[in-house]
């Protein structure tokens, strides 16, 4: 049904103001005297004709009154009730009629719209909340086992349960180790938060992702060492420029490489590539692991998973190493995936805009 503006509405009920009370007047009157000749008629005649035009007169207010009750009270009634239902937290039953009136449909219609992302929003935020909660309680829960580690080591310490020099050596290392796995949890936890529930504006900068590649690979060069694990770089490109946060773009692929590590067996290899494509930096790593299951491949980037190779603490972190990589690298614009290589271990490959795009 087409619908009328209000200055339409007005007109049509201007019309019927004076077309219905004449129309029942001279109805009346022909009905009394059987003509339409009005200069001599009887005064009865007069008095039927004259109700007739008062009562079309209150019938046309009662029509008006009607559609203005239905087409124009009622909307606004309705989306008054829904403003409060909405102030309540109560999203269920929000239903509003339509107008015949142009300007309230577009009121309704807009106004539809502001609820439904809302709605979004609303839904949105309890995602997150649930989100964060999860994350909470389970890097707290990771956070106590190191924790836990490090006061009982400390504690034989300090009690002298270490009485060789090689067992004071050993109590220390492993101190070490815990308070490096601790500091590892806390900047996961840190560098996630920023990037999911905090407005960060990248500090791009232009950078070559040739020397942001290489320092990640010197980063981790020694905890592979330890490992006996090799790591080597291919570079297919003299020069890769790029614009972003190196300090985040650092982070993303030393997330990378150190899950390549945490995976691969001793005496195992470890293969970085980096190329040029048109307007792409893109990157491989691949190394020479067992590789991901087909769950992990549908899960892997999910905040808080870990495969059961990776449950494991002496090996597994947070669960949102490759998390944080992925949405460092959206955040520039890119895109990073996972999968397995034709002759077996994980490959890990993405891209970013190269500068001058």
């Amino acid at each position: 049904m087409r619908k009328l503006r209000v200055r339409s509405y007005f007109l049509l009920s201007l019309a019927l103001l004076l077309l219905l009370p004449w129309t029942l007047f001279v109805l009346a009157y022909f009905i009394t005297m059987g003509s339409l000749d009005i200069g001599n008629g009887e005064p009865r005649s007069y008095v039927a004709a004259h109700i007739a035009a008062i009562a079309g007169l209150l019938l046309a207010f009662f029509i008006i009154g009607m559609r203005m009750r239905k087409q124009l009270l009622t909307p606004l009634e309705r989306m008054s009730r829904a403003t409060r239902q909405i102030g309540q937290g109560d999203w269920d039953g929000l239903q509003l009629p339509p107008s015949a009136i142009r300007e309230i449909g577009e009121v309704r219609d807009g106004f539809e719209m502001m609820v439904n992302g809302l709605q979004d929003a609303h839904r949105k935020q309890a995602t997150l909340e649930e989100e964060r909660r999860f994350v909470i309680a389970a890097v707290a829960h990771d956070l106590r086992t190191p924790l836990f580690a490090l006061r009982g080591y400390l504690d034989g310490l300090e009690q002298g349960i270490a009485r060789s020099p090689e067992q004071v050596a050993k109590y220390v290392a492993v101190c070490k180790e815990k308070s490096a796995q601790l500091d590892r949890l806390v900047e996961d936890l840190f560098t996630f938060t920023r990037m999911e529930y905090v407005e960060t504006e990248l500090c791009k900068e232009t950078a070559d992702f040739l020397d942001i590649v290489q320092q990640s690979v010197d980063s981790l060069e020694p905890q592979a060492r330890q490992k006996q694990v090799s790591i080597v770089a291919d570079f297919q490109a003299e020069e890769c420029a790029v614009m972003a946060d190196a300090h985040l773009m650092e982070r993303a692929i030393s997330n990378l490489l150190d899950n390549a590590v945490r995976h691969t067996p001793a005496h195992g290899r470890i293969v970085v590539h980096v190329r040029r494509e048109a307007e792409r930096a893109s990157f491989t790593i691949q190394d020479s692991g067992p590789g991901f299951s087909p769950e992990e491949l549908e899960r892997i980037f999910e905040p808080l998973y870990r495969g059961e190779q990776s449950r494991n603490r002496a090996t597994g972190g947070a669960g949102l190493g490759l998390t944080i990589s992925q949405r460092i690298i959206r955040k520039h614009g890119g895109k990073l995936s996972a999968d397995n290589g034709p002759s077996g271990g994980a490959v890990l490959s993405g891209w970013v805009p190269a500068a001058g795009r």
